[in-house]
Protein backbone atom coordinates (compact mmCIF):
# COMPACT_ATOMS: atom_id res chain seq x y z
CA UNK A 1 0.00 0.00 0.00
CA UNK A 2 1.30 3.39 -0.95
CA UNK A 3 1.79 6.09 1.60
CA UNK A 4 -0.33 9.25 0.91
CA UNK A 5 1.57 12.51 -0.52
CA UNK A 6 2.67 15.36 1.36
CA UNK A 7 1.51 18.55 -0.12
CA UNK A 8 3.41 20.41 2.01
CA UNK A 9 6.27 20.14 4.67
CA UNK A 10 3.98 22.56 6.87
CA UNK A 11 2.65 20.72 9.62
CA UNK A 12 -1.51 20.58 9.98
CA UNK A 13 -1.70 23.04 13.09
CA UNK A 14 0.85 25.62 10.79
CA UNK A 15 -1.70 25.30 7.81
CA UNK A 16 -4.77 25.99 10.27
CA UNK A 17 -3.17 29.26 11.11
CA UNK A 18 -1.95 30.60 7.91
CA UNK A 19 -5.75 29.74 6.45
CA UNK A 20 -7.36 31.07 9.43
CA UNK A 21 -5.29 34.27 9.22
CA UNK A 22 -5.62 34.57 5.16
CA UNK A 23 -9.64 34.44 5.90
CA UNK A 24 -9.89 36.99 8.43
CA UNK A 25 -8.42 39.27 5.95
CA UNK A 26 -10.63 38.91 3.74
CA UNK A 27 -9.51 35.95 1.54
CA UNK A 28 -12.34 33.68 0.25
CA UNK A 29 -12.37 30.17 0.63
CA UNK A 30 -12.11 29.98 -2.40
CA UNK A 31 -8.80 31.48 -3.22
CA UNK A 32 -7.07 29.83 -0.60
CA UNK A 33 -8.58 26.76 -2.10
CA UNK A 34 -6.96 27.13 -4.87
CA UNK A 35 -3.72 28.25 -3.31
CA UNK A 36 -3.24 25.52 -1.64
CA UNK A 37 -4.23 22.72 -3.74
CA UNK A 38 -7.09 21.13 -1.59
CA UNK A 39 -10.88 21.19 -2.56
CA UNK A 40 -13.26 23.90 -0.90
CA UNK A 41 -15.07 21.69 1.40
CA UNK A 42 -11.36 20.82 3.16
CA UNK A 43 -10.65 24.28 3.35
CA UNK A 44 -13.88 25.14 5.17
CA UNK A 45 -13.68 21.95 7.06
CA UNK A 46 -10.16 23.31 8.31
CA UNK A 47 -11.36 26.26 8.98
CA UNK A 48 -14.02 25.65 10.84
CA UNK A 49 -11.87 23.02 12.76
CA UNK A 50 -9.59 25.95 13.76
CA UNK A 51 -12.52 27.82 15.45
CA UNK A 52 -12.49 30.21 12.33
CA UNK A 53 -15.87 33.21 12.79
CA UNK A 54 -17.23 32.45 9.14
CA UNK A 55 -18.55 34.90 7.23
CA UNK A 56 -22.02 35.12 5.39
CA UNK A 57 -22.23 34.48 2.04
CA UNK A 58 -21.13 37.29 -0.08
CA UNK A 59 -17.80 38.36 1.50
CA UNK A 60 -17.03 41.08 3.59
CA UNK A 61 -18.59 43.68 0.97
CA UNK A 62 -21.81 42.02 0.63
CA UNK A 63 -24.82 43.92 1.80
CA UNK A 64 -28.50 43.60 1.50
CA UNK A 65 -30.11 46.08 -1.00
CA UNK A 66 -32.48 48.66 0.58
CA UNK A 67 -35.43 47.98 -0.87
Amino acid sequence: MRKPVQKSNKTREQLLGELRSAYEQGASIRNLAATVGRSYGSVHGMLRESGTTMRGRGGPNHTARSR
